[in-house]
């Protein structure tokens, strides 16, 4: 009866072991997989910061004002050249629609003229000779 014992208890501490063996690996598994995140993490707020960076020179005015001297004509604006809404002058009437449809219009010109008393219906054909 005491080797039984003995038996379940070294049975009980090498599955026991095994239980700990896993939990460390699997620990050591994610403790890998939070570095990578954490220097994955590291890079994205370099290239975020580094893009912020390259965004605050592109918007810089003195930049852009000197671009714009550079490739555009632009003159100051003149105080004068802003008038009041009031003093504009009123929009244009609309001009009136045409009475008749213009491509029906149109597709009559080109149809020729039918007699009124001959039907329109096919035009007799004279058979061909052979030449």
């Amino acid at each position: 009866m005491m080797r039984f014992v003995h038996f379940i208890v070294v049975a009980a501490l090498v599955a026991a072991a095994v239980y700990v063996y896993r939990i460390k690996f699997e620990s050591a598994v994610q403790a890998e997989r939070v570095a990578k995140l954490g220097a994955e993490i590291k890079r994205e707020r370099d290239a975020i910061a580094a893009l912020r960076a390259e965004w605050a020179q592109l918007e810089n005015p003195v930049r852009i004002e000197a671009l714009v001297q550079r490739h555009l004509s632009l003159k100051m604006l003149d105080p004068t050249q802003i008038e009041q809404f009031d003093s504009l002058p009123e929009r244009p009437p609309m001009p009136a629609p045409p009475s008749s449809d213009a491509i029906a219009t149109i597709i009559d010109g080109l149809e020729p003229a039918v007699p009124t008393g001959v039907a329109a219906g096919p035009l007799p054909t004279t058979p061909r000779t052979a030449r």
